[in-house]
């Protein structure tokens, strides 16, 4: 879901997205060329490099997507609502609830958020990962986006932040697949995000956000807590958490609303 409104998700990762110096548009090989050496002067393997982007090439059905994208969402909370919030993925919610229990309440624990929001963006993001977690190859698609000189600094970094995810072991190159802006696993993170906000909460070395339940769950919670979400605190439409911590996951607030709801649905209030 996130990935309908990218333009306010980015523009809250701009700000932390360090200045790249590829030069963007014109051919594009010259521009993997040289975000390649950027690559590099971050601390990214040539072996890392080499896999990753030897042989990548637009795609420019990626990038006349974006170009067609609506910035904006223009559906009122009854209509959106009506689509999203059904009695199976409501029914769904409530089997994660009781399958995941004791895992939730390590999470709850240890960031403060409340298990069934955890689960509402889960169901809302990727059907609790069972629905589409995108089909495309995540460094070709910031490759792409970098490129286009529209927003080519924070797809620059985009595209650096998912080579560190390769690098660091995370998830290895053919499991880099995500959507249309290089959005990643069952909540759909941003490379960015993704090292920014990641959580090893399994234990097993590895931020793995496509395949572990524990890590999907415990690095949303993880991303809520960072920016502001109150242990204890009302949630609702106007609190403080409503407002500060879920507009850092959305900035629309109609899906904000339908995040609440779906929360209050599977948790039986």
């Amino acid at each position: 879901m996130r990935k309908l409104l990218l333009a306010v998700v980015f523009g809250t990762v701009v700000a932390a997205t360090p200045s790249f110096a590829a030069r963007c548009g014109g051919d594009f090989n010259t521009f993997v060329a040289s975000i390649s050496a950027e690559a590099a002067a971050a601390g990214i393997s040539q072996g890392v490099i080499s896999s990753a982007l030897s042989g990548v090439q637009q795609d420019m059905a990626v990038l006349n997507f974006d170009r067609r994208q609506r910035y904006t969402f223009n559906k009122s909370f009854e209509q959106y609502v009506s689509t999203r919030v059904g009695a199976g993925r409501i029914n769904g919610g409530r089997a994660m609830l009781q399958r995941h229990a004791a895992l939730l309440s390590s999470i709850e624990a240890r960031f403060g958020v409340p298990r069934q929001i955890l689960v509402a963006i889960w169901g809302l993001e990727t059907d609790f990962g069972k629905g589409d977690m995108g089909k495309l190859p995540v460094m070709r698609t910031l490759a792409t986006m970098a490129h286009d000189c529209r927003r080519t600094e924070l797809f620059q970094g985009e595209l650096i932040a998912a080579l560190k995810i390769v690098q660091r072991g995370d998830l290895p190159l053919r499991d880099m697949i995500g959507a249309f802006a290089g959005e990643i696993g069952q909540t759909q993170f941003l490379p960015s995000s993704y090292i920014k906000y990641g959580v090893d909460f399994d234990g097993n070395g590895h931020v793995d956000l496509r395949h572990s339940v524990p890590d999907v769950l415990a690095s949303t919670a993880n991303l809520l807590k960072v920016n502001g979400w109150k242990a204890g605190a009302p949630y609702g439409e106007g609190s403080e958490n409503f407002q500060v911590a879920l507009r850092e996951w959305n900035h629309s607030e109609v899906y904000r609303k339908t995040i609440m709801l779906m929360a209050e649905k599977i948790g039986g209030k």
